[in-house]
C-alpha cells in the first residue's frame, strides 16, 4: 500500500480544520499532533501504477448476512470499459469500449524504420518533430491528489522535489497538492487560491509525453463519487460519503485489475487525436487496445443508528 500526501496533510490545514484540537483533547498535548505532522512530510507526492489490464476480473466473493460466501460478477464481458457497483457487489452500470479503427503499421514497424506514431501539439514532446515516445507498453496511470503544475512537465521532474518539508504555499509542490481539472483551455488561476485550474489539452499532453494512460486524483467533491473528464483521460475519486455530515453524496473506490499475459498491456497516444494513435495492436486482429478497464465501488455513509463511540476500557478494580 501507497498513502500519498494530500492537501490536509499540513500542520497548516490540520489545525484550522480540527485535528489538532482533536488530538490536544483526547491526549491532553500537542505531541501527537506533532508527531503526525512529521509523518506526513515524508509521505509520497505521487505514485505510478504499472500494469494494469484492459479487462475486469469478477469481482472477489462477498459474505452475506448469514455468514456464506456469494460470488459477485462471475462473468464479465471482455468489452466492458467502466464497470460500476455498488456496497454489495451488484452491477448499477457498466460502459462497454467504442470501436476504434484498425491501425495501418505497428508501432514495431515503425521502430524499425526509425520512425515512430506521434501526435499532440507542435513544440511539445507529444510531436513528431520532437522528443516524445510512442507510448509505455506498461499503461502507466499516475496517481495525485490534486493536479498537474505548470513547474512539472515530466514524472520525473517530480521525482526530484523535496517533499520533506512543510506544504509551501506556490510552486510545484504546492500545485500538486492544490490544482484541479476544469473546462478551460491552458492554465488559469484557482478560486482556491493555491495551486491552479488546467484543462484538457494540459492534460493530454502530458499523458502524452509521460506516457499516461490515466491520471487518477481526488481533492474535489463529486455527488456521484467519481467523475472522468477529458475524454476519460482523468478521474476524481473521492471517498468520503457525506462529506462534512452534510453534503448528501455517495463515495466511490477505483479497482484495476492487474495484467498477468503481457498481451493486453496499454500503451496510448494522448495527444489530439486522443486515443486513436500510437498504441500497440494484438497480432490476432490487428486492432488498437484501449485504456485500462476501470471499476468503481460506490457506496453511502453508514446509517446515523449503526453508529458508536467505541467503550471506553472500565477502570481498573485496583482495590479488589
Amino acid at each position: 500500500m501507497t498513502l500519498i500526501r494530500g492537501n490536509h496533510e499540513s500542520r497548516q490545514i490540520t489545525t484550522v480544520y480540527g485535528f489538532y484540537d482533536e488530538c490536544l483533547r483526547k491526549y491532553g498535548s500537542a505531541n501527537v499532533w506533532r508527531y503526525c505532522c512529521e509523518v506526513f512530510d515524508y509521505l509520497a507526492l505521487g505514485a505510478i501504477v504499472l500494469g494494469a489490464s484492459n479487462q475486469l476480473q469478477p469481482s472477489a466473493p462477498r459474505r452475506t448476512q448469514s455468514n456464506s460466501l456469494t460470488s459477485t460478477q462471475e462473468y464479465i464481458d471482455p468489452d466492458t470499459e467502466i464497470e460500476v457497483l455498488n456496497s454489495e457487489g451488484n452491477l448499477i452500470s457498466s460502459v462497454r469500449r467504442r470501436p476504434t479503427e484498425p491501425l495501418l503499421a505497428s508501432p514495431e514497424i515503425g521502430r524499425a524504420n526509425g520512425s515512430s506514431i506521434k501526435s499532440g501539439p507542435p513544440g511539445s514532446g507529444a510531436s513528431g518533430d520532437s522528443g516524445g515516445t510512442v507510448g509505455n507498453p506498461g499503461g502507466a496511470i499516475l496517481c495525485v491528489h490534486g493536479g498537474l503544475s505548470p513547474l512539472i512537465g515530466t514524472v520525473d521532474k517530480i521525482r526530484l522535489l523535496d517533499r520533506k518539508q512543510e506544504v509551501p504555499h506556490e510552486g510545484a509542490m504546492c500545485d500538486l497538492l492544490w490544482s484541479d481539472p476544469d473546462e478551460i483551455d491552458g492554465w488559469g488561476l484557482s478560486p482556491r487560491g493555491a495551486g491552479f485550474l488546467f484543462g484538457a489539452d494540459i492534460v493530454k499532453e502530458f499523458n502524452h509525453v509521460n506516457n499516461l494512460s490515466l491520471i487518477a486524483r481526488a481533492h474535489q467533491l463529486v455527488m456521484e463519487g467519481f467523475k472522468e473528464m477529458f475524454d476519460n483521460q482523468i478521474v476524481t475519486v473521492w471517498s468520503a460519503p457525506n462529506y462534512c455530515y452534510r453534503c448528501g453524496n455517495v463515495a466511490a473506490i477505483l479497482e484495476l485489475g492487474e495484467d498477468g499475459s503481457g498481451d493486453g498491456i496499454i500503451a496510448r497516444s494522448n495527444g489530439e487525436v486522443n486515443r486513436s494513435d500510437g498504441g500497440i495492436m494484438k497480432e490476432s486482429n490487428r486492432t488498437l487496445l484501449a485504456g485500462p478497464a476501470r471499476r468503481y465501488r460506490v457506496f453511502q455513509a453508514a446509517p446515523q443508528d449503526s453508529r458508536g463511540m467505541p467503550a471506553k476500557k472500565p477502570v481498573a478494580d485496583y482495590f479488589l
